[in-house]
């Protein structure tokens, strides 16, 4: 009877003792990672943050583009013949709507158009 005591008794302190070193790691990381965010430089003061340029905001330019055109000849084209295909400005002002009854995404679950 005493052997399984004994034997019960290892048993219970094995996990005890695996239980104590994961919180002793635990707290280690903890500490070893408020030693290196105490190296760190400190953040940046109000008077070294960027600032507005002195004619305000820059704006971007919004407008439609088209492809160049692809020759048409009939004849099959190699993507290492196309080159560097540019883009233009397109002469409608309109902006691309996606068809009535379609998503605008492949596999969106619209209609698609009919």
């Amino acid at each position: 009877m005493m052997q399984m005591a004994a034997v019960s008794g290892a048993l219970v302190l094995g996990p005890v003792i695996v239980g104590v070193l994961v919180v002793g790691m635990l707290i280690g990381a903890f500490w070893l990672g408020d030693v290196i965010k105490s190296r760190e430089p400190a953040p940046p003061r109000p008077e070294e943050q960027p600032h507005l340029p002195p004619g305000g905001a820059v704006r971007g330019i919004q407008e439609n583009r088209e492809p160049d055109e692809v020759p048409t000849d009939g004849r099959r084209r190699l993507p290492h013949e196309f080159g560097n295909l540019q883009t233009r400005p397109s002469e409608s002002t309109d902006r691309p709507r996606w068809g009535k009854g379609t998503s605008g995404s492949f596999g969106g679950g619209g209609l698609g158009a009919h």
